[in-house]
């Protein structure tokens, strides 16, 4: 059941990164300029990534795992190379700096 939610939720947030993607909303695109003429090309994210702030993505995420009737759960912002004792990896931020932790119950 964990596995579902989890691949629900990741495939949500793939469809929305593609939607983002193609949005012609002239703010999303001077947000996205501004950033890519900040970004060295040692720092830009590979193709079809999307620098996000963890906050963004973890609210998104918090909002769809109880969308899909989970109520108990916890979600941690941790560094990338931090060791996990339990929980499950649902997404990655801040240029992949940072990874969000999922943890039932």
């Amino acid at each position: 059941m964990i596995r579902l939610i989890v691949a629900m939720a990741l495939l949500a947030m793939a469809s929305a990164a593609s939607a983002q993607g193609t949005a012609s909303d002239s703010s999303t695109q001077a947000t996205a300029s501004d950033a890519s003429m900040q970004a060295t090309a040692s720092e830009a994210p590979a193709p079809g990534m999307v620098r996000k702030p963890c906050e963004d993505l973890r609210a998104e995420i918090d909002a769809k795992i109880k969308n899909n009737g989970v109520p108990v759960f916890t979600l941690d912002v941790v560094d990338m190379d931090a060791q996990l004792a339990e929980g499950k990896v649902v997404g990655t931020c801040d240029g992949q700096t940072k990874k969000i932790v999922y943890k039932r119950g």
